[in-house]
């Protein structure tokens, strides 16, 4: 299987590429340089594994929730590329593409965390279900780290910048100190690739046109649904 997968919610800018059993990557911090530098990580990695654009066999996408430009643009870049060459697209969560950056060495719950912006935050809650994917433990969703609603759990660790803006505020939406936290993860590429796979040989891949990037923000989405017309 040749998967090209393609992240760009947050300030990360990352393209991972699984050839056959290997994950080769590009990721890098590259806030309004998205757009400038998604493609060339693209074709780098595909010189490195030898293949060309018509080798591969699907699309995956971290579809957000992010940052609007972001998510918008990881979207109509993997649209794009998969009718042009005729292919499926998978669509990841990026919350879960960064809920695999929580260390995987025990049975711990994860909160993925993105700030939001506007006194908010992106959540949601994962396990790992020890065949290197995740088991989803709530929705996703946006609201203020104040009114997050968690599941139970033993314990927890915490993954995403939500966690550098609101630490205070989301240890006491925890009940305790997390097992660790680190504020400095993002998406990546990498993380989308993997549970794309599981989800392709599923058979839940899609049309380019189905596709579809989530916001969250209901409001905001509705307006780039109507400036889209």
């Amino acid at each position: 299987m040749n998967l090209l997968a393609i992240e760009t919610a947050t300030e990360a800018c990352s393209v991972a590429l699984v050839h056959g059993e290997t994950v080769i990557a590009r990721s890098e911090l590259a806030p309004r340089r998205h757009a400038e530098r998604v493609l060339p990580m693209a074709d780098e990695l595909l010189a490195e594994a030898g293949i060309g654009k018509y080798a591969l066999d699907v699309i995956a996408v971290g579809r957000g929730p992010g940052a609007f430009t972001g998510v918008r643009l990881a979207v109509s870049l993997a649209q794009g590329m998969a009718m042009a060459l005729d292919l499926p697209v998978v669509t990841v969560s990026s919350l879960a593409a960064l809920a695999l950056e929580a260390p995987e060495d025990d049975d711990a719950a994860i909160l993925a965390v993105i700030d939001a912006r506007m006194g908010e935050i992106y959540a949601a809650s994962y396990q790992r279900d020890g065949n290197g994917g995740l088991l989803t433990l709530d929705e996703e969703r946006v609201c203020t780290a104040d009114s997050l609603v968690l599941p139970q759990a033993a314990a927890w660790r915490v993954v995403g910048t939500g966690w550098v803006t609101y630490a205070d505020a989301l240890r006491g939406r925890l009940g305790s100190e997390p097992r660790s936290a680190n504020g400095a993860c993002y998406p990546q590429a990498r993380h989308v690739a993997t549970l794309a796979v599981s989800e392709f040989k599923a058979g839940r891949a899609q049309a380019p046109e189905l596709a579809l990037p989530v916001y969250l923000r209901d409001k905001v989405a509705l307006t780039l649904a109507e400036q889209g017309r």
